[in-house]
């Protein structure tokens, strides 16, 4: 029983807790994303969506989601990195960030993403699926096509 505990209390401390530390379970290697969920909460409140912005399908990106990891896997493949970027889940879940690198992997945990209401993205065993994930730079809205893994 003694080293249950143990256990429990060093996987307490590796995960993290959701609501006064990071908001995911893992780490995630962005410094950007070292925020409290109450921050990200925050940050979300303060954004729309731009429903005026120009469209484009024309991306050069490739995005992935994980159900049961619930996170989704985004690489800018343009010749460039993009500066202050939303990333938009269903025109309703966003998160910000200042840059994501050409060629890089950015990891976005379902948790990273919430709406104006302090609601964090979940896809609520199916009932909200994702639909969109669009990546708002450079005053377009770009549509990523989204494949699950």
């Amino acid at each position: 029983m003694k080293s249950l505990l143990i256990v429990a209390a060093l996987s307490a401390g590796l995960l993290g807790c959701v609501g006064d530390g990071e908001p995911t379970l893992l780490p995630n290697s962005d410094p950007a994303l070292h925020k409290s969920s109450t921050e990200l909460a925050s940050d979300a409140a303060k954004r729309s969506y731009e429903v005026s912005a120009p469209k484009s399908d024309a991306a050069n990106a490739r995005a992935e989601y994980d159900i049961m990891q619930r996170k989704f896997d985004l690489v800018n493949l343009s010749d460039s990195d993009w500066s202050n970027v939303e990333v938009w889940v269903n025109q309703k879940y966003v998160v910000f960030l200042p840059t994501i690198q050409k060629n890089v992997d950015e990891q976005l945990n379902f948790e990273f993403f919430y709406d104006r209401d302090g609601d964090h993205f979940n896809t609520d065993k199916g009932k909200n699926p994702v639909q969109t994930l669009e990546v708002f730079h450079d005053g377009t809205m770009y549509n990523i096509p989204a494949t699950m893994e």
